[in-house]
This record gives structure tokens, sequence and C-alpha cells, in this order.
């Protein structure tokens, strides 16, 4: 950790601990570890400057396996420890690893308030709709209907959308990609870390234990290309094994469907074009779900504002020109005080 070493040199060795890697056998997580360390080095990253921090769960052993500094902490609370490293050292890049029961059950009130302050760190959240560490209890995401052992007759909960609660919760960068997508996880990992501010990223993972092809009605090779929607900004909205279906607006209820190019006089030109600083498109966007639509994956929405660590920042100078330099003895003495004798 103390070797410095020039980017150019990089490769996923650098970013590998000697860890062993305990998950169990086929596990998603396995294909976003491998993701992350083959693509920090093009990101200009160093194990040095970067920090990885995690709660409680599977997803939260991350740290451990990367050769870089990492906090393992308690449950939920990850969001609170990435947001002190990050206004300790504004020059750090922090990477928070949550899955959704860390990150939305217990820690969803850290985690709405780490998204409206919109602190400068990357969120990944691992959604497998269930709580693999703990023996496969049903978690926020799971869908109404998981039988588990903490809901044996069946979850009569409505599911926490992630990306729909990122938004509510004043996201300004919120993406979506699939454990299984080893060319487009690097591009979504890249694009969050380019962003300045809290990043949202969200992704499907396979629990093969506990919540096996959750995802299958989308993620199956014999379907992907059919309920998959790359959403690419400044281009169409389009899908399908012949690309020949798009997301259309119908302007009577002002809600989305799916259109065939091609039919009903429907052509490309009528298809909608993302535009990923349109928030109420992404809202829109992330609230489409198989078989009806495709699952839109990708940067759903980019649109970034000022930091959470510059507005301190900015507040601390202003205070110290008016008032000059903190004096911690003054501080703990004024107001009112008194002897104990």
């Amino acid at each position: 950790m103390n070797k410095n070493i020039s980017n150019e040199q990089l490769t996923i060795k650098d970013f590998t601990s000697d860890q062993e890697v305990r998950w169990c056998p086929g596990c998603g997580d396995y294909a976003i570890l491998k993701c992350m360390q083959r693509t920090l080095p093009n990101m200009g990253a160093t194990p040095e400057n970067t920090v990885f921090v995690s709660g409680i769960g599977c997803s939260s052993r991350f740290p451990y396996y990367m050769s870089t500094y990492g906090f393992h902490t308690i449950h939920g609370r990850g969001p609170t420890i990435a947001t002190g490293v990050k206004l300790a050292n504004p020059d750090l890049d922090v990477w928070l690893v949550t899955g959704d029961g860390d990150g939305l059950s217990i820690g969803g009130n850290h985690m709405l308030h780490v998204l409206r302050r919109n602190v400068d760190i990357n969120i990944l959240l691992f959604n497998n709709e269930i709580y693999g560490l703990t023996k496969g209890q049903y978690s926020p995401t799971s869908k109404q209907g998981t039988r588990s052992p903490s809901t044996p007759y069946g979850s009569v909960e409505a599911a926490v959308s992630p990306c729909e609660f990122a938004l509510g919760s004043g996201a300004r960068f919120v993406a979506r990609t699939v454990d299984t997508a080893q060319k487009h996880m690097p591009i979504v990992f890249e694009r969050a870390h380019q962003n300045k501010g809290a990043s949202f990223v969200e992704i499907f993972q396979n629990c093969l234990v506990y919540n096996d092809e959750v995802f299958a009605d989308f993620t199956a090779k014999d379907v992907a290309k059919d309920r998959q929607l790359l959403a690419t900004h400044g281009e169409p909205l389009i899908f399908g094994k012949e690309m020949d279906k798009g997301l259309v607006l119908d302007t009577t209820s002002l809600s989305l469907k799916v259109a065939t190019i091609g039919e009903n006089g429907i052509s490309k030109e009528d298809i909608l074009v993302h535009d990923e600083t349109n928030r109420m498109l992404a809202m829109m966007l992330v609230s489409l779900n198989p078989p009806e639509f495709p699952m839109v994956l990708g940067v759903i929405y980019a649109d970034p504002a000022p930091t959470f660590g510059d507005a301190i920042r900015e507040q601390t100078a202003e205070v110290r020109k008016k008032k000059g330099p903190a004096d911690l003895n003054n501080l703990i003495r004024q107001g009112r005080t008194w002897e104990v004798k």
C-alpha cells in the first residue's frame, strides 16, 4: 500500500488482494469483483487512492478482496463511514458496496441521506432480492409472494425498486447492470466513477443457493435480447433480437408503451430518444418490468449537481474568512459554562 506505481503499469493484479475469495461457487459476486479489479486500472485509479467501504452481507466482503484501502463496517451504516472518508480526504476515490438488505432495509435511512446530500462516492448495490448471508430470508426487494424462512406463506409486501428509491431520494446519477454483463458492467462503472457526486448503480446479482434464477425472465440467454434495453444517451430506446421494438410515449395516458417498428405506421423516428438528464423519463424507465416491458439497463439518469463535500468546504472557507482560524479552547469555553468544586 505504501508503494506508488505508475498508472501505465497497473493491471488487475495490482487491485487483487491475497485473501481467499469466499462466496458460494457460482455466486454472481465473483463476476462483479473481477470486473471491478479489471476496470479500475482503465479508470486511472491507483490502490493508494482508492477506498472500498461496505456494511454487512455477502457483498460486504468486497473490501477484503481488493488491494486498496477498505472498511468493513456495521449493518447499514456504510454510507456514513463512506461520507466521513470522503469529507476527510476529498482526493480519495470512495466506493460503497452494499446489498438490497444492507442498503435498503436497516440502512435505508442512511442511503437516503447520502443520495440527497450528493456525497461524491460511488455506490454499488448488489440486488439478489434475498438475504443470502443469513440463509435466505426475504429482503426489501423480494417480489410479492416470495417464500422464505421468514415468509413461509409468501411475502405480502410490495417490493422496493432500488432505482426508484434512489431517484426519489434525489440521486443525480442512477444506473443499472447485470452481474454476467462483463462488457456492459465496465462501461457503467467508468461512468459512475466519472460522475461528480453520488453515483448509484444497481447490479442484478444471482444468488444460486437461496434465490436462483430470480432474474431469469430477462437475463436468460433465450430471452435476454427481447427483455433487455441498453439505454444510451442520445439514441432511440430500441431493443429486441431484430432491434425492431422500441418505447414510445402514449400521449393520452402519458405513459410508455412498447411498439414494433414497421407496424401500425411506427417508424424509427417515432421511438423515444434517451435523454439521461430527463428525470421524469428516468422515473418512467426504472418502473418498467418484464415481461410486458424490457428491463432498462445502462445509465438511466445523469444530471450532476454541486456536491455535499464542496458545499461544506465552501462554507468552512467563508466562516474562516469572517471569524479567523478555529480555536478549540475558545469553542469549549463559549456560551454557558460552570465550575465544579
